[in-house]
């Protein structure tokens, strides 16, 4: 405490800092109370926050300690002190489970597009984007050409399979491979459940079910962006045998210390700091569960009106869709997933690296040096200790997105060499051609 003390002293900017989070510690608590009342009300079988529970679960069920265990001194005292006069302790209906959740919440948006795959018939499997290659050649002379490698790509947190679609697969068009852009459990087209935990495993097995099994791949190469890199790379130690190769953009990981993963992940990942926005917004919407949801509320369950603005104000047809992904999960997809995949993943991530080397899974890694979300020493030094063998490209004047926005032909360049790369008979572990 006298060092944190020493420290605001000497930067004023360390009082805001502490001053904002304050109150948002005390908005939050503040709104426990008011979301307790109102899902009361309105929900057949609402859900328990995680301000008043401990975390008794195992490490086996992927369930993050960070949903519990979120250290603020301030939201402690007011919890604390709501515990000893008797507030805030909910009397749970008998069967008030997440097993039996509706879905949507009431705070969630309830219109046709959200919930489309209630209705299209495909039970719990993810939306996907499928770019084909093209036709063979119809000349006898020329041959038949047989198709390479498919690819899965996994997009990032608040993304969707329009990252990749919109971006690297016109680059790829003429590819001879198939290309496959998922939306993740709980996000974009896909289904979001109510009654859905959203750890690593139901992400993996969400795209085991929907593309793996279904399109009979028997083998494929990994690309993810952030996020999705670590569900990539969880998938990929489940399925050696099968992938071909990973490459990781922007890739979370960090080594580890005194401190849990998770917590560590929490901290570096969403720091709590005012500036920049982007940092700011990540640490409202990963350390406040009730301000978060109420940010869900002003901003997903009203999405329509919000592009209906938005188009009004720019006169076009369209809103750009990654606008537009920022609205398209609830809030319980969006805050069960970014605590239990991006912290709670984080303590598996050397086990699943070490099976990825182990096995001699080619690994590329692409950061940008200018990532103010992931910092790049995540890559430069945390991965390749865990991956020395591991191809690592740092690209210079590049942040969290642009290392693949407004790069588009050189990243789909590289992403094919690499490919070309790693299908040569002689290849050695690193993804080089041993030749």
């Amino acid at each position: 405490m006298p060092a944190l003390a020493s420290l605001l002293l000497s930067r004023p900017a360390g009082w805001l800092a502490a001053a904002v989070f304050a109150l948002l510690d005390a908005l939050d608590v503040l709104l426990c109370l008011v979301y307790a009342v109102l899902d009361g009300l309105l929900e057949d079988c609402p859900v328990a926050c995680y301000c008043h529970r401990t975390h008794t679960h195992g490490a086996d069920e992927g369930v993050s300690d960070t949903l519990y265990v979120r250290r603020s001194a301030a939201r402690d005292a007011l919890l604390g002190l709501l515990r000893r006069v008797g507030v805030g302790r909910r009397r749970r209906q008998k069967d008030a489970s997440p097993e039996k959740a509706r879905s949507p919440r009431w705070s969630d948006c309830g219109c046709g597009t959200c919930l489309a795959w209630r209705s299209t018939g495909g039970g719990d499997r993810l939306h996907f984007v499928v770019n084909e290659p093209p036709p063979a050649p119809k000349d006898a002379a020329a041959g038949t050409r047989s198709r390479e490698g498919d690819a899965i790509f996994v997009h990032g947190f608040t993304s969707s399979s329009a990252f990749w679609a919109q971006t690297v697969f016109p680059e790829l068009a003429a590819a001879n491979r198939r290309l496959l852009a998922v939306d993740l459990l709980g996000f974009g087209d896909s289904p979001k459940p109510a009654n859905c935990a959203y750890t690593m495993r139901d992400h993996v097995e969400a795209i085991e079910r929907s593309l793996v099994d279904p399109l009979a791949l028997a083998s494929f190469h990994l690309v993810g962006h952030s996020m999705g890199c670590v569900v990539a790379v969880a998938l990929a130690a489940k399925h050696p045998a099968r992938v071909k190769s990973v490459t990781l953009v922007a890739p979370p990981y960090f080594l580890p210390c005194e401190e849990k993963a998770s917590q560590v992940a929490l901290r570096r990942l969403a720091e709590k700091k005012l500036w920049p926005p982007l940092l700011f917004g990540s640490a409202v919407m990963s350390w406040y569960e009730h301000v978060g949801r109420t940010v869900c509320l002003v901003v997903c369950k009203n999405h329509r009106v919000w592009e209906w603005l938005i188009r009004t104000v720019t006169r076009t047809s369209g809103v750009d869709f990654v606008v537009r992904d920022l609205t398209r999960h609830t809030h319980h997809s969006a805050w069960n997933t970014m605590h239990n995949v991006i912290c709670g993943g984080a303590g598996a991530q050397d086990r699943n690296l070490e099976a990825l080397a182990a096995a001699g899974v080619p690994v590329r890694v692409v950061h940008g040096d200018g990532d103010q979300v992931v910092p790049v020493e995540c890559s430069s030094r945390h991965l390749k200790s865990k991956l020395p063998r591991a191809e690592i490209r740092i690209v210079g004047g590049r942040d969290h997105r642009t290392v693949v926005f407004g790069r588009e032909k050189e990243f789909t360049k590289e992403l094919r060499d690499f490919w070309s790369a790693c299908e040569k008979p002689t290849m050695d572990a690193s993804g080089c051609d041993a030749a």
